[in-house]
């Protein structure tokens, strides 16, 4: 299991707890230290769509008006932390996207 998120995000650093504590043996992948590759975004983008930014944070409200108007791909290239957090990737490629019940219930036991 792959935990896409940034260290300094409580609820990635949650998620990571509660996975690790209910037996999942997860690998944290800090975006900010350890970008996403154009094809890694490209994936994440195609599975979630728009829903994969985070137009409520700090740092897409600082985004000038072009790259507001931009696809997702180059917004999160321009600046991984616009991603909303965290991703989490399971055996056979299972995504969800933030860290509410339906991702607590997807791999919860």
């Amino acid at each position: 299991m792959i935990l896409y998120g940034i260290s300094t995000c409580d609820t990635s650093k949650k998620a990571l707890k509660e996975l690790t504590a209910a037996g999942h043996a997860v690998t944290f992948r800090d975006i900010r230290a350890n970008p996403l590759s154009p094809a890694e975004i490209d994936r994440l983008v195609t599975e979630f769509g728009d829903r994969l930014i985070n137009k409520t944070s700090t740092t897409w409200r600082g985004f000038s008006d072009f790259l507001k108007a931009s696809d997702p791909e180059a917004q999160i290239a321009a600046q991984p932390t616009v991603m909303k957090r965290p991703v989490i990737e399971g055996e056979g490629g299972a995504m969800t996207l933030g860290w509410d019940a339906a991702a607590q219930a997807r791999w919860m036991p």
